[in-house]
């Protein structure tokens, strides 16, 4: 974790509330989204959450604040790598 402060000067804050509200700062973009999957680029990586009936509450990139309701099972960060190839795998499945 140190290295990773020292890395970067990006904090970045998530709290989880009851597994039923997401907040999460430094937030850059969203990929894909629908009610049991969301994937959003993070300042310090892709952020992939799971659960059940996800709706969008708040999404600002001014602020860089997202705010997600619903029941959360999972938080998985993946490496920024990955962002570029999911995104090109999403639009290659709309433009087929």
């Amino acid at each position: 974790m140190e290295e990773l402060k020292k890395t970067t000067n990006t904090f970045q804050n998530i709290v989880l509330e009851n597994r039923e509200k997401l907040s999460v700062t430094g937030i850059i973009d969203v990929f894909s989204f629908d009610d049991q999957i969301i994937i959003i680029e993070t300042e310090l990586g892709l952020l992939t959450i799971k659960g059940e009936d996800l709706k969008i509450n708040k999404l600002s990139i001014d602020t860089s604040d997202f705010t997600v309701d619903g029941k959360i099972n999972s938080l998985t960060y993946s490496g920024v790598e990955g962002a570029n190839k999911k995104s090109k795998n999403v639009l290659s499945k709309i433009f087929k």
